[in-house]
């Protein structure tokens, strides 16, 4: 009987992507955004070409799910219609960033079709005089490191590239990202752990889904050290993040904006100058931004913090090559409190640095796949419990360093939406694409209504902080980089 409910090609989906597939609701859809904008018109059918040889080739894009009981499974679409999935739209008006920010909102917050593989892009063919490509795939199918790559198989080097190469593997070199990077850093000591850990923790927690809400016995039941059974109880004694504008009852309808892209290299010479690294200043920005935010809208913010959950892979190395989803989650006090921008940039990084090494995110993904295995009444709650401890979603993806070409087309820009669960009502992106950063927001509209807001203070953030880190080496020898940062601010002021 089940054989002929899921057809010849079913395949049990993994707990952690049931969870992942359950955390779908009206006011927080489980779909990753992402838009690449092109200067030329992409020719549709050579597109539609590209998505039938190389997409498909990744058999969970011409699967569905099927749910069952607690259960779901990945089952091949009989029906299988590529033109189902790819679409070609043209913007009303004057076909500007405004018309399509309209577009992405009023399909960011439509769920996808659960009768057909959820994915689903858009051809914008008449954007600011060239294209732009709205992509739309459901997180149980993948996370951000995989389908980053999914999109990279995409591609091609130059304008001439194949139509019709195998599909390149999907990888995860550490040597690629940033050296500085605090997520390759917390991914660093716990990946070796990670396989006998992560299942013997799994075995302990589905023993008794109680333990979660009673650290006290976790003592009792571990076998994983003091070490894992404090980081449990920590999370499970966390209290709630403080109540602010950006937390409340959610919608069903979102908004989005994004950022004019930062070079690269002013982010490296700012945080070499600070002895930070990259991630530490953009984030740091990104809680001035939100800062700013709430004292425009006339809350009080002295000694705030808002945590925000934070992404980090997980993929062991049996799993390079694989979609899903393998990460787990760590949460990340955003000092909101904190006026001054080098002060904030060394508090991110002392706060950063107390996260590295620890176990919460491995204990967050054997949660997942716990609860991913256990009846959805149990894993809403579980979800509700969770997202009341943080105020939002923030990831940061390494794009290709290089300029890439689909479909015969230059790729200008990229950009992407995280989904929230539960009731985080904010998503905050950062994805670096040719020695550029970009920076995207995604919001529920009952709560912030004007992201673009947010997006423009992060910008001015990022100037405060130039500012301020020239000045603070002004009785510092001569700088030939901090010289040219200068001068690549100004040259933006003159330009504005």
């Amino acid at each position: 009987m089940l054989l002929n409910l899921f057809g010849s090609g079913g395949e049990s989906m993994s707990a952690v992507d049931t969870a992942w597939l359950r955390m779908d609701r009206p006011t927080n859809l489980m779909v990753i955004t992402g838009l690449m904008f092109y200067d030329d018109h992409v020719d549709f059918n050579r597109l539609k070409q590209v998505l039938e040889t190389r997409l498909v080739k990744f058999k969970r894009f011409r699967q569905k799910v099927v749910k069952s009981g607690t259960n779901a499974s990945w089952v091949d679409d009989p029906d299988f219609d590529i033109s189902n999935h790819l679409h070609l739209v043209a913007l009303p008006g004057k076909a500007g960033k405004a018309e399509l920010e309209d577009f992405i909102n009023e399909h960011i917050s439509t769920p996808l079709d659960f009768g057909k593989p959820l994915w689903q892009f858009h051809l914008v063919e008449n954007y600011q005089g060239g294209s732009a490509l709205v992509a739309r795939i459901h997180h149980c199918i993948a996370d951000g490191i995989a389908l980053i790559q999914v999109l990279l198989s995409l591609t091609d080097k130059d304008q001439d590239g194949d139509s019709d190469p195998p599909p390149k593997k999907l990888s995860f070199q550490a040597g690629e990202r940033e050296p500085d990077d605090p997520f390759m850093r917390l991914y660093k000591p716990v990946a070796k752990m990670y396989a006998g850990m992560l299942n013997r923790y799994a075995k302990v927690v589905g023993t008794s889904y109680g333990l979660m809400m009673n650290p006290s016995k976790l003592a009792d039941y571990t076998q994983t050290g003091l070490a894992v059974s404090g980081a449990v109880a920590k999370l499970a004694t966390m209290p709630a993040d403080p109540r602010t504008k950006f937390k409340g009852k959610l919608s069903a309808t979102k908004r989005i904006a994004w950022s004019e892209s930062l070079p690269l290299q002013e982010v490296k010479m700012v945080g070499k100058a600070l002895g930070c690294s990259i991630n530490d200043v953009l984030l740091s920005c990104v809680a001035g931004a939100l800062r700013d935010y709430l004292i425009a809208k006339g809350q009080n913010v002295d000694g705030l913090d808002i945590r925000a959950s934070v992404p980090v892979n997980l993929r062991p190395e049996s799993k390079l090559d694989k979609l899903g989803n393998y990460f787990g989650l760590v949460f990340l006090p955003l000092p909101i409190g904190v006026a001054n921008p080098i002060e904030r940039v060394y508090e991110v990084k002392r706060r950063m640095e107390q996260i590295k090494g620890g176990y919460d995110a491995i204990i967050t993904l054997g949660l997942l796949s716990v609860v991913g295995a256990l009846p959805n009444a149990i894993e809403q709650p579980a979800i509700e419990y969770f997202s009341t401890k943080s105020t939002a979603v923030m990831t940061n993806v390494p794009g290709p360093r290089d300029p890439i070409y689909m479909a015969g087309s230059k790729v200008k820009d990229l950009q992407f939406w995280v989904p929230q669960s539960g009731e985080i009502g904010i998503g905050i992106s950062i994805l670096s694409y040719n020695d550029r950063v970009n920076f995207g927001m995604m919001t529920d509209k009952k709560l912030v209504p004007d992201p673009a807001k947010i997006i423009e203070d992060f910008s001015r953030e990022f100037e405060k902080l130039v500012l301020a880190t020239l000045l603070s080496v002004l009785d510092c020898p001569p700088d030939p980089e901090l010289a040219e940062l200068h001068l690549a601010m100004l040259r933006r002021q003159v330009e504005v």
